[in-house]
């Protein structure tokens, strides 16, 4: 039986079994890990009301721009690749609206939701990309879309730490 196995029966056994030796013994050190993250969160500040980090407000802008871009393609009624995109263009355009609506008020969950499409649309526009380009327009397409959209990508992960989860009241 290992050191593990014994701590953990150790630890399950019932109270009449050595509970006073279980009591004797220190309790346990938080993981290096752990203490890192502690150290972490121990230099955030929460936002002020009515603030909200660089990369919240640049997603804000991007999803609005993207948002009504699609909505009026759509609307005008612009093929692409010779077929008239889906109702799925229109909910995909409501979602990036709602969402940069919701960043502009520095929501958790509108930045969690923005990353959530964010990190779709990077993953569905890369694949074919790999799939079928050249060399050169695989490049071009690294600078101009999966460059530009990762780092936003990254640094809205960093804002939500400051943006923090809603406490319940």
């Amino acid at each position: 039986m290992g050191r593990r196995a014994r701590r953990r029966a150790a630890d399950a056994a019932p109270a009449g079994s050595g509970a006073a030796e279980a009591s004797r013994r220190p309790a346990p050190r938080p993981s290096r890990s752990e203490a890192r993250n502690a150290a972490a969160r121990a230099k955030l500040d929460p936002l002020p009301e009515g603030e909200r980090p660089h990369a919240v407000t640049v997603g804000a802008v991007v999803a609005a721009l993207f948002g009504v871009a699609n909505l009026a393609l759509w609307l005008a009624g612009v093929e692409v690749g010779g077929e008239q995109p889906s109702v799925f263009a229109m909910v995909f355009s409501g979602l990036l609206l709602v969402t940069a609506w919701g960043m502009w008020r520095a929501r958790y969950w509108a930045v969690l939701a923005f990353e959530g499409l964010l990190g779709i649309t990077l993953v569905t526009v890369t694949v074919p990309v790999i799939l079928w380009a050249s060399v050169l327009e695989a490049l071009v397409f690294v600078a101009v879309v999966l460059a530009p959209g990762g780092t936003l990508f990254w640094f809205l992960v960093k804002a939500m730490a400051r943006i923090q989860m809603p406490r319940r009241g």
